[in-house]
């Protein structure tokens, strides 16, 4: 497989700010249960006023709220493999300071639990990798049938053990790979695994009841929390959206590009264009 395309094997273990226009929520897998409130179909004038309002709840207390943060793509700049991911040193100093101010900062990343400490860097901060399934026993059981996938002749492939991830980012024909790894797609099905598209991305995982949103309900209710911020910007990060629902105070951001899935804007209390702006969004934390 991996003849086919030019790059070499490798394995490895600004936009401004806005509230969402009321459009048409897209049909998600599990579409969220709340309502769309009414805060959310307001244009907002700037980052900082818009931001004012939404985060005052969480910001006026943090000693009973909670920061979720996905990390590529979020924290971390989106590049072309996930080996040269950086997260900007302005970026971890605020994170290092909400970590000291609020009861619980979390990293929650498509990334094992470790990879996504060694990039991030900041104590005191909880890290749950593999889009949850770190905190899912029931997932273990499942590493043997995900071998093959993790052997597959694949230039970019990504083997997490909980899950295998093959990109296309760096594809000189990006729709020729998308469409080989439709076929890995249902081989991964037909072995009773669950394939799940990203950013330029297939996954491969146990068939198990848990995603960033199991996680998230997890971390709330063993520090007895209610009211949270998630920021992220794929199509898991959706799943973490879902996991606020019912909590007291629930701020959901999306860091948006052409490459969002559906249904990622509409489901978001903010919007933002870039890790850049979700900076400047989490300094009035």
């Amino acid at each position: 497989m991996a003849g086919r395309w030019s790059k070499p094997a490798t394995r490895i273990s600004s936009g401004t700010m806005m509230i969402p226009p009321p459009t048409p929520v897209t049909a998600l897998k599990r579409p969220a249960t709340r309502p769309m409130a009414t805060s959310r179909t307001r244009r907002i004038l700037g980052p900082v006023k818009d931001g004012i309002d939404l985060l005052a709840p969480l910001a006026a207390d943090p000693g009973r709220a909670a920061i979720f943060l996905d990390v590529d793509g979020t924290l971390a700049p989106i590049v072309a493999r996930p080996e040269l991911a950086e997260v900007p040193e302005d970026t971890r100093a605020e994170v290092e300071r909400l970590a000291a101010r609020y009861e619980l900062v979390a990293c929650i990343s498509g990334r094992t639990g470790e990879e996504a400490r060694r990039l991030v860097r900041v104590e005191g901060v909880a890290y749950v990798g593999t889009h949850g399934l770190e905190l899912a026993p029931k997932a273990e059981r499942w590493r043997a049938a995900l071998r093959p996938f993790a052997e597959l002749d694949w230039p970019w492939l990504e083997d997490k053990g909980l899950t295998v991830a093959l990109h296309w980012r760096e594809a000189s024909d990006e729709a020729a790979a998308r469409a080989e790894l439709e076929s890995v797609a249902e081989q991964a099905r037909d072995a009773g695994l669950e394939a799940r598209w990203g950013r330029k991305v297939l996954e491969v995982r146990p068939p198990v009841e848990a995603d960033k949103g199991t996680a998230v309900r997890t971390l709330l209710d063993e520090h007895g929390l209610s009211r949270a911020l998630y920021a992220g910007d794929d199509a898991t990060d959706l799943d973490a959206f879902r996991g606020l629902d019912g909590c007291e105070v629930a701020v959901r951001v999306a860091l948006v590009s052409p490459e969002s899935p559906a249904g990622l804007r509409e489901a978001a209390d903010l919007v933002v264009g870039s890790p850049a702006k979700l900076l400047e969004l989490l300094r009035l934390l």
